[in-house]
């Protein structure tokens, strides 16, 4: 049937089938290639391999860059769930070595009597009684993936190390931290629409990295209109990127609350817990890291004044328990001030290691999940 199946961009098939088959032509590898736009959008079928086929994938994946997978076929079977079962199992009793987990992705294409779920489930219990093997979904040593396309599944494997991954060992986990963040934010004044665009990219921000709380708070009277017009904004950047988040995230989105102070009272109210302020008067950010770690280890609440055209009043950096200057020399605009601001603490928070307990926590957590 096929040795290789190719997966690139849409509307990209007939593009990379031509380089691939020039480049395996080139390497003295003969093959057939299969293009059909009208029933398989973004995949590509390389047959006529023969013994070559794990040669000619590993030529495609050094040199096309069109190529988002290249799955090389272990077994081709008929698209029933028995069948599939059994294959999967030959194939893992192949590929697995002692100790090493595994992963079943399927990707159900046409109408079937089961779901790819049901596929995951029955084969990946299989696979289990088979090798001994244990599941791990996020990081594997092996991805064995089902490819079924109408009546015929092609049975595939994946090292893990090649596998993409939004969360893969050693990455921070920030969202304890960005929890704590309560950013106090200037609002931004001026003509109507202005202020309306300015405020759907901060809502959008402050969304992005569902930080705990936001604020905004001005130390003056603000033309109402102007207040209304950018109020509007934040809330509609929040919207926006939390409807997002709830649709594509595999796990309950924080939606951020949005409160109006006036910034001094502020100020007075919360002076004995923790306040960063955000000036190109401060400190280099990782200059002082350690000292923010230790105020985001002891505390359930930061306090992150930003401003907007103008800076935070200088009164106020007296009651702040740091003033950072994110970028030296550097000033940077109000929609990107937030961004920075957060990435800034971060990066500097993770130098310190900290949120090395997140990831041990959550380590522990889905090791138990992996093994119930």
């Amino acid at each position: 049937m096929f040795d290789i199946i190719v997966k690139v961009p849409k509307e990209m098939e007939k593009i990379a089938a031509s380089y691939i088959e020039d480049l395996l032509r080139e390497h003295g590898i003969d093959c057939k290639i299969i293009v059909n736009t009208d029933r398989w959008l973004g995949i590509v079928f390389i047959s006529n391999l023969g013994d070559r086929k794990f040669e000619a994938a590993e030529l495609i994946k050094k040199n096309i860059p069109e190529a988002s997978h290249v799955l090389v076929v272990y077994k081709i079977v008929p698209a029933r769930l028995e069948d599939i079962c059994n294959a999967v199992r030959e194939v893992a009793l192949q590929v697995l070595r002692p100790g090493e987990t595994f992963a079943i992705r399927t990707n159900r294409r046409g109408k079937h009597d089961f779901t790819s779920v049901d596929v995951n489930v029955l084969a990946g219990k299989a696979v289990q009684e088979a090798t001994g093997a244990e599941v791990d979904l996020e990081c594997p040593s092996k991805a064995i993936y089902v490819e079924i396309f109408d009546d015929i599944a092609a049975i595939c494997v994946v090292p893990g190390e090649e596998e993409y991954r939004k969360l893969s060992p050693g990455k921070p986990l920030p969202l304890p931290i960005l929890r704590k963040m309560v950013i106090v934010q200037m609002p931004y004044t001026g003509p109507l629409e202005a202020c309306r665009k300015m405020g759907e990219r901060i809502g959008r921000a402050v969304q992005t990295f569902e930080i705990g709380e936001l604020y905004v708070a001005h130390y003056r009277p603000v033309n109402a209109r102007e207040l209304v017009s950018f109020l509007e904004g934040v809330l509609e950047g929040i919207e926006s990127r939390y409807s997002i988040q709830k649709r594509c995230y595999g796990r309950p989105v924080h939606k951020v609350p949005v409160q109006v102070y006036d910034l001094f009272q502020y100020v007075r109210e919360h002076r004995d817990e923790p306040i960063i302020v955000t000036d190109p008067k401060g400190e280099y950010i990782m200059h002082v890291k350690d000292k923010l770690a230790e105020i985001f280890q002891k505390h359930d609440k930061v306090h992150i004044l930003v401003g907007a055209r103008e800076g935070i009043p200088v009164g106020i950096f007296r009651f702040a328990t740091l003033v950072i200057d994110l970028i030296p020399q550097i000033t940077i605009s109000t929609d990107y001030a937030i961004t920075s601001t957060v990435i800034g603490l971060i990066s500097a928070l993770e130098e310190t290691g900290i949120l090395e307990k997140y990831v041990t926590r959550y380590m522990k957590k889905r090791g138990a999940k992996n093994t119930s």
